[in-house]
């Protein structure tokens, strides 16, 4: 009777234990271990590598989705994950009568017409032939006349089920955009305690987790390259959130204070449209902004926003960030044209031509898909297209240079890492799971019913996929 009862209370304890780990690693993710949860479009590292992560290897429709959750409107922003909280951004068009598109909450922001901006002939969106106003090809054609509900949803990690949903703003857009892009595309950033909602054009927006709202800015209208839609992020580092603003006008790169709003600098720049998200790294015991650009590729001091250092610029239409290990930084793009540079940290002024330049390469680079850093490895596609180069990041000797991926087509989607494996996600919803090494060996295929132009999230055992209308949790069940 006695031995009886003991086994009862050893699988009592053992069963709450078990059903409370989930519980307890969730906390301990919520309790501020950043490197256990994605709180940013690139990951903890900011390099597209998810530490100590172990998500499944196979998956479908039916075999491993622990949730698929039917969204709003329309965006194609990575979700972002701590603890037990999945953000993710979206543009809901309202179907009542529209307002007139230069009407705003804000009216101290109107839209800026630029004239010649000097040799070059560069021009800003207003007159015929600038190159914001574009009206063919994969431009975003007319603004839209209906307005749109910019939102912020935080659903629950274990169910996908909303907790709450935020309009951040409504408006008409002023400009439409890219015919694969949308109004979403901008990713949040947590740290934990607060999430920053970024929108560009419409504003930066402070929630705490709870989703009250804390502070919101509005920093004018953008008017980028042939419509072709907004989309860089904002970086967080410490309390300070950074923001880019390059577009077919005024350009300029600010740091604002996390907690309050407050602008701690603002420094003018130069610049065609860049979608790329500036990245914070430490050198020498110092926080630098480094940003890469059609024009030049520039470093700024995070404290005081002066410039740290400058470098030759990249291809046009700069879409991929960057990434840093080790002392170095890595720039990429590969519209008309294909550019990478590896950059060592240390030094200031303009380094072009020198030997802080660690080595180049112009073949194969990504268009729209950022690189993945993982140890090191550098992966990255080349331009749209679902053929992988890994090089050996401090070298620059090409461990895998074009391959071919079975299964996905078409690329939109930056590569992760995590566990050993690098995930792969096609337009078509197909996802190819390689091992992490010197080279290609395909672990698994696997495909999902939803086209997928989004970078997924990964954290503990899951990886988030968002589609064209549902976000997926990927879990082994």
């Amino acid at each position: 009777m006695t031995v009886s009862c003991s086994i009862r209370r050893v699988v009592a304890v053992l069963v709450v234990a078990l059903v409370a780990a989930p519980a307890l690693a969730a906390e301990g993710e919520a309790n501020g271990d950043a490197k256990a949860n994605w709180g940013q479009w690139r990951g903890p590292l900011g390099t597209g590598v998810s530490p100590g992560a172990d998500p499944p290897v196979k998956w479908g429709e039916k075999q491993n989705v622990k949730w698929k959750v039917k969204l709003p409107g329309r965006g194609t922003s990575t979700p972002i994950v701590w603890g037990n909280k999945v953000f993710i951004q979206a543009a809901v068009p309202v179907e009542k009568k529209a307002v007139a598109a230069n009407e705003r909450p804000d009216e101290a922001a109107p839209v800026v017409l630029v004239q010649d901006r000097g040799p070059g002939g560069r021009r800003g969106p207003g007159g015929p032939g600038g190159r914001g106003g574009g009206r063919g090809g994969f431009g975003g054609g007319q603004p839209p006349t209906e307005p749109h509900q910019f939102v912020l949803l935080c659903l629950d990690r274990q169910t996908g089920k909303t907790l709450w949903q935020k309009v951040a703003r409504e408006e008409v857009p002023h400009e439409g955009h890219h015919r694969d892009h949308g109004f979403a595309s901008h990713s949040p950033v947590t740290d934990g305690k607060h999430v920053w909602s970024y929108f560009g054009s419409r504003g930066i927006h402070c929630f705490d987790m709870d989703g009250n709202v804390k502070w919101q800015k509005d920093l004018g209208r953008m008017q980028t390259k042939n419509s072709f839609g907004e989309g860089s992020s904002p970086a967080l580092h410490g309390n300070t959130l950074v923001v880019l603003w390059d577009h077919e006008g005024p350009d300029f790169i600010a740091a604002f204070d996390a907690t309050t709003g407050e602008e701690k600098w603002r420094t003018p720049r130069e610049e065609d449209t860049t979608w790329a998200t500036p990245l914070v790294v430490e050198h020498d015991g110092k926080a630098q902004v480094v940003v890469p650009a059609t024009g030049r590729v520039r470093s700024y001091d995070l404290r005081t926003g002066e410039q740290v250092w400058e470098t030759e610029g990249l291809t046009p239409n700069a879409i991929p960030s960057p990434v840093a290990a080790d002392g170095m930084v890595y720039v990429m793009s590969g519209f008309k044209g294909s550019k990478l540079l590896a950059i060592k940290l240390g030094r200031t002024g303009d380094l072009t031509g020198t030997d802080s330049i660690a080595w180049t390469h112009n073949r194969q680079t990504p268009y729209v898909p950022s690189p993945l850093l993982y140890d090191h490895r550098l992966y990255f596609f080349a331009s749209n297209n679902a053929m992988l180069s890994v090089f050996d990041a401090r070298t620059g000797k090409p461990l895998v240079n074009g391959e071919r991926i079975d299964g996905p087509e078409g690329v939109y989607a930056s590569p992760v890492g995590a566990g050993g494996r690098v995930y792969l996600v096609g337009r078509n919803g197909t996802t190819a799971v390689i091992k992490h090494g010197d080279k290609l060996e395909e672990l698994a295929t696997n495909v999902l019913d939803e086209r997928i132009d989004s970078s997924p999230a990964v954290a503990g055992k899951e990886l988030f996929l968002r589609g064209q209308e549902h976000l997926y949790c990927i879990a082994a069940e």
